[in-house]
């Protein structure tokens, strides 16, 4: 697999070579992401068949990006190979 790295701000928040996709969304293991940047979010959404996701808000120089991150605590058994894994959107660029 091809290195994927998350950047936002022009930071790196997160890099992996091992990751899911799932709908166009890259998933990146839980142990990739910096943490120092990412902060929980009281956000949360339900998908039919992926379950309900928690969000983080995204923390930059200063600048935050709410919700530019999720995640699925205990996906449902269709998404399990997402499980530890988040993802982003909102302006974190995935290349």
């Amino acid at each position: 697999m091809p290195t994927k790295t998350a950047t936002y701000e022009g930071v790196v928040i997160a890099q992996t070579d091992v990751y899911e996709e799932v709908e166009g969304n890259v998933y990146f293991p839980e142990s990739s992401i910096k943490k120092e940047y990412f902060k929980p979010s009281s956000t949360h959404t339900v998908c039919g068949w992926k379950g309900t996701a928690s969000y983080y808000t995204v923390s930059v120089n200063g600048k935050d990006n709410n919700d530019a991150a999720w995640f699925y605590p205990t996906p449902k058994d269709a998404a399990k190979n997402i499980a530890g894994h988040v993802a982003f959107w909102k302006g974190v660029r995935v290349n």
